[in-house]
C-alpha cells in the first residue's frame, strides 16, 4: 500500500518514469501481444474472403467459426490454470505454436476438408484462448504497477490500429496473394507472439520449493473464490457482461439493417465501425496518462457510454450522429477497458492473476455468442427500435447500478492513501 512521504521527501528532482516503449522486455511482450491480436482479427477476415472465392461456403464458415469460439473458451479457463501453476511465457510459448500449426492446417483443408478446417479452428481458438490470461500476468511480471496502467493503453492501441488499417491491408495483400498463403502468414504472426516476448519477472506462480497441486477444478474454483474476494471486480464483470451480451450484439446486428433499410447505403456502416476505433484510439491514448481521482466510477461511466451507441439507431438522425455516437461509444469502451485491466493486475494476488483474467475473458467472450443468438429474434419478433431502446437502456442502467457497489468508487478494495 502506498504510503505519505516524509516532509523532508515532499520534493525531489526525480526524473519522470521512464516511457514503457523504452523497455525492451515490455516491448518485446508488446510485439507478442499485437502480433497474437492482429492474427486473431485476420483469421474471420480471411476466412470470409475465403467464401468470396468459393473455397468455403458459408455454413462451412459458420461452422468454421463456431469450433474456434469453442476452442477459445475451453482453453481460456484451462489456460488461466497452466498459467498460475506453470511459467507464464512456457504457456504463451505452446498456444502460440499450437495456433501457428493450426494456420497450415487451415489451409489444407480449404477446399477439400471442412473437417480438417473445423478441427484446425479449434486449435487455434484454443492457442488464443490459452495466451489472453498468460500475457495478462505477463504485463504484471515485467512492469512496475505504476507502469501498467500506459503499457495496457500502449497494448490496446496497437490492437485498435491493427483493426483499423487491418481490412485495407489485408485487401491489398489478397489483390496478390491467395487465401491459402494468406492464412500461412496468420501462421508466422502466432510464430511471433509465441517466440518474441521474453521471461517475465520472478513470478509468484512458481514456488521456490516444489508442493504437492490440487487438481484443476479445485484450481480453478480457486481462482472464483479470489475473484469474489473483490466486489468491484463482480460488479464491473457484471456491466461488462450487459454492454457486450446487449450492446454490442444489439448494434452488431442492427447496425447493418439501419445502414441499408433508414440510410439506404453502406456509407454509414463503415463509417460507424470506422469511428468507433479511432474513438477507441483516442480513447486508449487519453487514459495511458489520466489518473481520475474515481477511477472505478470514471470507467463506469465510460461504459455505459456505449449505450449512445443503440441509443442513436433508434432515432430518425442525421448519418453523422450516428457515426458521432459510435466514436463517443469507442473513446468510453477504452476508459473502461483500461483502467479495469490495470486494477485486475494491481488487487488480484499475483499467484492467481491469470485464473481471474481467465474468468474475465471467458464470462466476458462466452456470453458474447448468446447475445447474438437473441437480438435477432428478438428483431424480428419486436423490431429494431424498441430492442435498441431497451439495450441502450441497459447500457446506461446497469454499469450505473454497478458503481453503487461498495469498492467500485477507486476499483480496489480499501480506499487508496491520501496525502495532505
Amino acid at each position: 500500500m502506498p504510503t505519505t512521504p516524509a516532509p523532508t521527501a515532499a520534493k525531489t528532482d526525480a526524473p519522470p518514469p521512464r516511457s514503457v516503449l523504452r523497455d525492451t522486455a515490455f516491448l518485446r511482450l508488446w510485439a507478442g501481444t499485437t502480433a497474437s491480436g492482429l492474427a486473431t482479427w485476420a483469421l474471420p477476415f480471411v476466412l470470409g474472403l475465403a467464401v468470396l472465392h468459393r473455397g468455403l461456403g458459408a455454413a462451412g464458415l459458420g461452422l468454421v467459426l463456431a469450433a474456434r469460439t469453442a476452442g477459445f473458451l475451453v482453453a481460456v479457463a484451462v489456460g488461466g490454470v497452466l498459467a498460475d501453476r506453470h511459467s507464464r511465457r512456457a504457456v504463451v510459448l505452446w498456444s502460440g505454436l499450437a495456433a501457428a500449426v493450426a494456420a497450415p492446417l487451415l489451409a489444407a483443408g480449404l477446399g477439400r476438408s471442412l473437417v480438417l478446417m473445423t478441427a484446425a479452428a479449434a486449435l487455434a481458438g484454443a492457442g488464443q484462448g490459452a495466451c489472453r490470461p498468460a500475457f495478462q500476468a505477463l504485463t504484471a511480471e515485467i512492469l512496475a504497477p505504476e507502469r501498467r496502467q500506459q503499457a495496457n493503453a500502449a497494448m490496446t492501441m496497437a490492437v485498435r490500429s491493427a483493426t483499423l488499417t487491418g481490412p485495407a491491408l489485408t485487401a491489398l495483400l489478397a489483390a496478390f496473394l491467395d487465401v491459402s498463403t494468406l492464412l500461412l502468414g496468420i501462421g508466422l504472426l502466432w510464430l511471433v507472439a509465441a517466440l518474441v516476448p521474453g521471461k517475465g519477472g520472478a513470478a509468484a506462480n512458481l514456488a521456490a520449493e516444489p508442493a504437492p497441486r490440487a487438481g484443476f477444478r479445485a484450481e480453478f474454483l480457486e481462482g472464483i473464490r479470489e475473484a469474489r474476494r473483490h466486489p468491484w471486480f463482480l460488479a464491473g464483470l457484471t456491466a461488462l457482461v450487459a454492454v457486450i451480451a446487449l450492446g454490442y450484439s444489439a448494434t452488431g446486428v442492427a447496425l447493418p439493417l439501419i445502414s441499408r433499410d433508414r440510410y439506404d447505403t453502406e456509407w454509414v456502416l463503415a463509417a460507424a465501425m470506422t469511428a468507433y476505433t479511432v474513438g477507441a484510439l483516442g480513447g486508449a491514448l487519453a487514459i495511458a496518462r489520466w489518473r481520475p481521482r474515481s477511477q472505478g466510477w470514471a470507467a463506469f461511466a465510460g461504459l455505459a457510454a456505449y449505450g449512445v451507441a443503440p441509443l442513436s439507431l433508434t432515432l430518425p438522425v442525421h448519418p453523422v450522429v450516428v457515426v458521432a455516437a459510435y466514436a463517443v461509444a469507442g473513446i468510453g469502451i477504452e476508459l473502461f477497458n483500461v483502467p479495469w485491466f490495470t486494477a485486475t493486475q494491481r488487487e488480484v494476488a499475483p499467484d492467481k492473476l491469470a485464473r481471474v483474467s481467465s474468468l474475465d475473458f471467458l464470462v466476458s467472450y462466452g456470453l458474447a455468442p448468446v447475445g447474438l443468438a437473441l437480438i435477432a429474434p428478438a428483431i424480428d419478433a419486436f423490431g429494431a427500435t424498441p430492442v435498441l431502446a431497451v439495450c441502450a437502456a441497459a447500457c446506461f442502467l446497469v454499469p450505473a447500478a454497478a458503481a453503487l457497489v461498495p469498492t467500485t468508487r477507486h476499483f480496489t478494495r480499501t480506499a487508496p492513501a491520501t496525502t495532505n
